[in-house]
């Protein structure tokens, strides 16, 4: 996974999406932040609506799981 980080943030978080993101509209994805104790996860299309936080070894978890799907 390649990190590209959005343009126009304004909070302190660094926002990611995966260069796996790859569907006729660039937009349609999920982004991530990470810091040492947090994984935050937003929709892309919606950067200033809901998210979640969960910890490093629950993202990872999720991460391996979605991998093998």
């Amino acid at each position: 996974m390649i990190r590209k980080p959005s343009a126009g943030e304004s909070d302190q978080l660094s926002w990611f999406k995966s260069s796996y993101s790859d569907t006729s509209n660039g937009n349609d994805c999920v982004e991530v932040a990470t810091t040492p104790s947090t994984v935050h996860v937003r929709d892309s299309k919606n950067a200033q609506g809901p998210r979640f936080t969960v910890a490093p070894h629950a993202w990872t978890d999720f991460v391996t799981y979605a991998a093998g799907s």
